[in-house]
């Protein structure tokens, strides 16, 4: 075989291979997002288990850039650089009703603490609030905005997905197929100290806190698609609700001393299960969702959104 004749056939395959992926799209965005992000985090899971020395937390950081990442190449092949400049356009848009970031800055926390809170002895050693507790919280946000999931889960999750899963499955089963895909990506953090794993750790509690964090996900992933249609699909504003998710369990929770892991996991399940189970009952299963929304709204009409 010449040389042009090797090059047609990559071309060949290459299209073969684009068309395929054309065709499946959610499949090859969950592919590429597990793909990169379980193999990046090789060497971190190696490291915690003592198989291979050096500090590789840094790559905990990068791995979470794997829905982002996907949802980009997805994107690009299936829309071309248009659908690239409405990703872009939607991680940007941050207009939204003052009461969507009161639910999401103070409600979402504080969701967390009633589920610390309702726990039987949570409150034993109960710390004093820091004087500059504010202030520190407002740094870690920003830092976990960055390094700590929201930015580069959240392109991927409702960026890409969820946009597509409504219409196809419709909002509450779309939303469930979406948590579960969601939740199954994290499957490495569990042999890490992140999600209560690591070296040591039994199957059973392995189990137990993965059992909790899978019912939380779903949870959390009915508020999110609640949130993402009353907001006009703004992934932007799914960012910093996943922030407001991920902050309080690095700041307020170490207030509670009598809080480990499997505690923590609970107080997310009680704090976010019961809206979600209410926001099911109370939207009917829609969600918020309205099957012309996608076109028919306009940043301009996002102020004009009700909460419910």
């Amino acid at each position: 075989m010449n040389t042009s004749q090797a090059t047609r056939q990559s071309t060949s395959t290459s299209r073969n291979l684009q068309q395929v992926m054309r065709q499946h799209p959610l499949f090859f965005f969950f592919l590429i997002a597990y793909a990169f992000s379980w193999i990046v985090s090789i060497p971190y899971v190696l490291s915690v288990w003592g198989n291979w020395s050096g500090d590789f937390t840094v790559i905990f950081v990068i791995k979470s850039f794997g829905p982002a990442l996907a949802a980009f190449i997805m994107t690009n092949l299936l829309e071309g650089k248009a659908g690239v400049q409405r990703l872009r356009h939607s991680i940007r848009q941050r207009r939204a009703s003052w009461q969507w970031y009161l639910f999401i800055l103070v409600g979402i926390p504080a969701l967390l603490l009633i589920g610390i809170i309702v726990q039987p002895g949570a409150l034993a050693g109960l710390q004093g609030l820091p004087p500059r507790l504010l202030v520190s919280y407002a740094i870690y946000f920003v830092v976990v905005i960055f390094g700590g999931g929201p930015l580069g889960e959240e392109p991927g999750w409702r960026g890409f997905a969820l946009p597509r899963l409504q219409p196809r499955y419709g909002p509450l089963w779309g939303t469930l197929l979406l948590g579960v895909g969601w939740c199954c990506w994290h499957l490495p953090d569990f042999l890490t100290p992140a999600q209560g794993g690591g070296s040591g750790t039994g199957l059973a509690i392995v189990l137990a806190n993965f059992s909790m964090f899978f019912l939380m996900v779903i949870a959390l992933a009915i508020i999110f698609t609640w949130v993402f249609n009353h907001t006009a699909g703004s992934v932007f504003i799914a960012i910093v609700l996943h922030a407001s998710v991920n902050t309080p369990q690095l700041v307020l929770v170490s207030l509670f001393p009598a809080v480990g892991y499997t505690s923590l996991l609970l107080a997310g399940l009680i704090g976010f299960g019961v809206p979600a189970l209410l926001i099911v009952i109370v939207t009917r299963g829609r969600l918020g969702y309205a099957q012309s929304q996608a076109t028919a709204l306009g940043p301009e009409q996002i102020e004009a959104q009700s909460i419910l």
